[in-house]
């Protein structure tokens, strides 16, 4: 019986392993194993505690609550992580009749044993409040496919009998902590609690006893499902069967860069996630899916990243082609956020303080009928945490209509959680974006000295990058530099096909693309008698057309989004002064420079920037300067391929060498709309000072 899908999870507590850890140390270990299974607890979501008694900074024994900071996540949580707050002025709180948010708060503050450590969890009284010294709160998709139907209270009877508590959905704080408290109290054969659409409580005498007791009530719970779901077919039976994967991928980089110009006209640029695994399929092509999806959120938790619903988009992959499907989605996004604009009108009147500024109206989560998923974020990070939170709504809307009918909340209490100052602060403790944050770039040549120099500077603006090489290889391994933000593709600039591939690898891995850097080249030298028209016809085809295929290429994904760009072509200082023995390189350079200017033109009115940077003698790390390129300027003036450093060096104004860094600088000049948002047709040198170079 494979309970998996159903969301059940291992027991992987180690002995050995937590044998000889200190008491913070084994907190952190246990909620690091909770955390490791996200069908147990959401990245960010939850909480865990314990009580001990120590020391304070006076010498004085004093009990101590030990709670998860906020902000954090149980999956990587370390000990310095956790708050430490004096229980004795905590407990007190059980005796009043409420308390505010704010109050809460303040309160909190005042009790921990150090001003500098993180603000506690927004459910540190429920930890305080429940008379055990270990409290874990999390929120299994097993238990909530329970939480959330619509006859649940009956349904956690029927699977936990006495030894589960069901508490009403209460948003987290003071009142929901005096609740769950007075029910643990209440109720000395309770092992469990409830917490309807929310998720569940539990606790032990020790950190294990109250890990083995989540893993304990989630397999329950999970086993439970799976008996009552095998009567039903999920989601209501399949309406449609998806076309194979390679079809649907197609249409997904066919339309990703219209939807994603979509998503980025409002609220900044958005980097997107499509998904088109098993469980999705088997979502988006139910017979009830759409109308399950616009239930609301599977988990009070999952509305900050994915909003109270998604965009579900009909669509018949049998019968329906690109351009149907790219006009659903315009549509479609363009209702949402007139939705959306009218959902927080009229809850900020009703329910909310008046003060709150509007979220970006665009969806997070975007289904497609017969095809798939798509998750969108203003980084890679947050358009990843928008798809996982997604496939738990998955997750947990199956089993709950599977047992029941899904409920959620209604939509003033959605309205709270989303714009409740307490989970908004979480937000606030994330790094400012980075300045190139939601754009992709594209950089040629990605594999190459001044081409992996500018894709590490890219990514480290905040860019996810598309490393382009003819050296497949050598584009995996400056790729796998930057992590998940960076992806290699092999392409041959000179091939129509290989570019098209390119551009539809960095839709699929990213949803389009806004910074496109032309970079691919190489390098000859020759007197003009000695040029052969193979390698005339090399040069251009690289130089030339190859930085014109890229542009073409670049331009119609650029005007799909409809969200402008930028183009830096990395040209080269003989692209204006004249270069002794290398007319094939020198003419093509020169072509492509004015390439650059044309395209300066075409692109000016749809904001697409087209911009060359001219580096001149970039030895280090540079292939080109690696191969008979060397030897052949060397011959040209006379000297021993080991002096031409110092030959360059000596000819500029500045008296320096140019280095792949420096290039880079200005690559990411022209690539930021921040810098350089109001210049097209420039020529950047990057050579030290070259007279005959300077533009005039």
């Amino acid at each position: 019986m494979d309970l998996k899908p159903f969301g059940a999870t291992d027991n992987l507590w180690d002995p050995a392993r937590a044998e000889g850890l200190s008491p913070l140390e084994e907190l952190a270990y246990r909620s690091n194993l909770l955390g490791s299974d996200r069908a147990v607890a959401n990245y960010g979501g939850g909480n865990t505690s314990m009580k001990l008694r120590q020391e304070d900074h006076a010498g004085r024994e004093i009990d101590v609550l030990w709670v998860k900071g906020s902000g954090s996540d149980l999956a990587t949580i370390r000990p310095e992580q956790f708050t430490g707050l004096r229980l004795a002025e905590i407990l007190p709180l059980m005796e009043r009749d409420s308390m505010t948010d704010e109050e809460m708060v303040s309160y909190l503050a005042r009790c921990q044993l150090a001003p500098d450590m993180p603000r506690s969890s927004i459910e540190t009284l429920l930890h305080a409040f429940i008379p055990h010294p270990h409290v874990d709160h999390t929120h299994p998709d097993a238990v909530n496919m329970l939480c959330c139907a619509a006859n649940g209270e009956e349904l956690a009877r029927e699977c936990f009998g006495d030894e589960a508590v069901w508490i009403p959905y209460l948003r987290p704080g003071f009142d929901l902590s005096k609740k769950v408290a007075a029910a643990v109290r209440g109720n000395p054969r309770a092992r469990f609690v409830l917490l309807a659409k929310h998720g569940l409580v539990t606790w032990g005498e020790t950190a294990e006893e109250s890990y083995a007791r989540t893993v304990e009530a989630v397999n329950r719970a999970a086993e439970f499902v799976f008996r009552r779901a095998s009567r039903t077919e999920a989601f209501g039976g399949r309406r449609l069967d998806p076309p194979p994967e390679e079809e649907r991928r197609r249409l997904l980089a066919a339309v990703l860069p219209a939807l994603r110009g979509e998503l980025s006209s409002r609220g900044g640029p958005k980097i997107l996630r499509a998904d088109t695994s098993p469980d999705v399929t088997g979502f988006v092509c139910g017979r009830d899916s759409g109308e399950l999806s616009q239930v609301g959120a599977a988990c009070p938790d999952h509305l900050v990243h994915t909003k109270v619903r998604p965009l579900w988009v009909d669509f018949d992959p049998a019968s329906e082609g690109v351009d149907a499907l790219e006009r659903r989605l315009r549509e479609g996004v363009r209702r949402y956020r007139e939705r959306y604009e009218e959902y927080f009108r009229r809850n900020r009147a009703r329910v909310g303080r008046g003060d709150e500024q509007m979220h970006d109206p665009n969806p997070r989560v975007v289904l497609i009928s017969g095809v798939g998923l798509v998750a969108a974020g203003r980084d890679l990070k947050a358009a990843t945490l928008a798809r996982d939170l997604y496939h738990r709504a998955i997750s947990v809307i199956r089993g709950a209509s599977s047992v029941d009918r899904f409920v959620s909340l209604d939509e003033e209490e959605s309205y709270r959680v989303e714009y409740w100052p307490l989970e908004l602060y979480k937000l606030t403790l994330a790094p400012p974006p980075k300045e190139l944050a939601g754009r992709v770039a594209l950089v040629t040549g990605g594999a190459g000295g001044i081409g992996s120099a500018v894709a590490e500077r890219l990514h480290e603006a905040g860019a996810c990058v598309v490393v382009a090489d003819l050296d497949g290889e050598g584009a995996s391994e400056v790729a796998s530099r930057l992590g998940p933000e960076g992806l290699a593709v092999r392409a041959d600039v000179t091939s129509e096909e290989e570019v098209a591939r390119a551009f539809r690898a960095a839709a699929l891995a990213y949803g389009g693309v806004d910074v496109v850097i032309s970079n691919a080249g190489l390098a000859s030298s020759a007197p003009l008698e000695e040029t052969s028209l193979d390698l005339w016809r090399r040069n251009h085809a690289v130089l030339s057309e190859g930085y014109f295929l890229v542009s073409r290429e670049a331009f119609a994904l650029l005007k799909r989004q409809g969200i402008g760009g930028s183009i830096v072509f990395v040209g080269s200082k003989n692209a204006l002064a004249a270069g002794r023995n290398a007319a094939a390189y020198s003419s093509a350079k020169a072509a492509e420079l004015h390439l650059a200017r044309c395209l300066a033109e075409e692109g000016g009115p749809h904001g697409i920037r087209v911009n060359t940077v001219n580096p001149d003698a970039v030895l280090q790390g540079s292939r080109i300067w690696d191969s008979a390129w060397r030897e052949e300027r060397a011959r040209a003036y006379g000297i021993e391929p080991g002096e031409l450093e110092e030959y360059y060096r000596n000819r500029t104004a500045l008296k320096t060498n140019v280095y792949p860094e420096d290039v880079a600088e200005a690559v990411l000049h022209f690539a930021s709309g921040r810098r350089s948002g109001k210049s097209t047709g420039n020529v950047l040198n990057v050579d030290g000072g070259v007279r005959e170079a300077y533009p005039r």
